[in-house]
């Protein structure tokens, strides 16, 4: 066995033609907001009663991921599992950047970008939206603070474990801030439910796994370094359990709703009588997103099966998205109850179910967010000596001090 050792990323013609094919997305993207800027969101599938589109499914899906992706390097530090400490690195990296990637989504999908002086300067503390903004640049800052301690040299094994410690009560206080968004909003039924926080939780272990493997295999194969076969087998069977654990959340989510009368409505609305939100539901969030990944991630010749591995993690990803999707646009989609017990009647779309029909536009602005966070993973495993040389099956075990 030989002692870990960490390396930048080398300059080759694949990983610039890869940074290259970033910069489109991230250009076509930064063309997108210029011109919902300049029209407004009438050219999105956005309107006065689904005000959150696929932007924020987007978003919401990187800021989620990045909490659950720095998991990976508590595992090791805060777990003490030695076999996930050489990856820790890598992990922290990605949770950064998939933060950034949101962040930014978020950022310039408000129109007036302007109005985010407005947000950093003024802060109402009755809303979880301010407590977020808080939460997210504390995250950055902590999460820089623990890579740092990971990788500098004579950093004490305390300091380390106190570092890696805070960074994940920090990320488990993101994820149930992002969760109260929808938790807390009492006026729509496919919202207000105390189990948003864990739901979002348990959804964050299992989406941050699933794009770190993605970006492990994938940086492995392009850059010819080797990936331990037991540490990625591992990683995937851990994948399968968090899986498992979101479908029982959102089981406990619906059975809760279809007990309380006044969620009964838009639980029909969800479950049967949804349309395409139907549709997304059963077949591609339970199915694609949780039933077939469940049957990859446990099959017994896992071991000597990348390709299962990477299946199962991309259809984690997009199963994700259509979760998010449901419980954003599914929520909205669905008419609110201002006068409980009485029937409303208007020209304004009162008491009728909001119809949605996403622009390329917010696909695009979406895609390029996710462009953005991975061109800042590679451009920091290039600058900085973040993977492994040689993670072989000897040396999982292995660490460096």
């Amino acid at each position: 066995m030989e002692r870990i050792k960490y390396s930048e990323l080398r300059s080759t013609p694949k990983l610039w033609g890869l940074l290259a094919i970033l910069g489109a997305f991230i250009g076509a993207a930064a063309l997108t907001v210029l011109y919902i800027e300049h029209h407004g969101h009438i050219v999105t599938g956005m309107n006065n009663q689904i005000v959150w589109g696929v932007p924020h499914v987007f978003a919401i899906f990187l800021i989620v991921a990045a909490s659950g992706s720095l998991n990976v390097s508590s595992i090791g530090s805060v777990f003490g599992k030695q076999d996930y400490k050489p990856v820790a690195r890598l992990s922290s990296l990605l949770a950064m950047a998939l933060l950034m990637g949101g962040l930014a989504v978020l950022v310039l999908d408000l129109g007036r970008l302007d109005r985010l002086i407005i947000a950093m300067t003024t802060y109402n503390f009755k809303s979880i939206f301010a407590w977020n903004v808080l939460l997210y640049t504390g995250f950055l800052g902590i999460v820089a603070i623990y890579l740092y301690a990971q990788m500098a040299r004579g950093v004490h094994s305390f300091a380390l474990k106190t570092a890696g410690m805070v960074a994940f009560l920090w990320r488990l206080a993101l994820t149930t801030g992002t969760g109260s968004i929808f938790g807390w909003l009492v006026a729509r039924n496919g919202y207000d439910a105390a189990i948003m926080a864990p739901l979002f939780i348990a959804m964050s272990f299992s989406f941050g796994l699933a794009v770190f493997m993605l970006t492990m295999i994938g940086t492995c194969t392009l850059t010819n370094r080797r990936y331990a076969v037991e540490l990625r087998t591992r990683q995937a069977r851990l994948l399968g359990l968090f899986v498992a654990v979101v479908l029982y959340f959102t089981l406990v989510q619906h059975v809760s709703n279809l007990y309380v009368v006044e969620h009964q409505a838009f639980e029909r609305f969800i479950l049967l009588r949804g349309g395409i939100y139907t549709w997304l539901f059963w077949l591609g969030q339970v199915f694609i997103g949780g039933i077939v990944p469940l049957i990859l991630l446990f099959h017994p010749r896992l071991d000597v099966k990348k390709g299962l591995v990477i299946l199962a993690a991309a259809l984690v990803v997009i199963g994700g998205l259509i979760q998010l999707y449901v419980i954003i646009i599914g929520g909205q989609a669905f008419p609110l109850e201002i006068f409980p017990g009485y029937e409303v009647s208007s020209s304004f779309s009162d008491g009728i179910i909001n119809k949605y029909s996403p622009t390329y536009l917010e696909f695009v602005l979406g895609f390029g967010g996710m462009a953005l966070a991975t061109a800042i993973t590679i451009i920091g495993m290039k600058i900085l000596r973040i993977m492994p040389v040689n993670l072989s099956d000897e040396n999982v075990d292995i660490t460096q001090v």
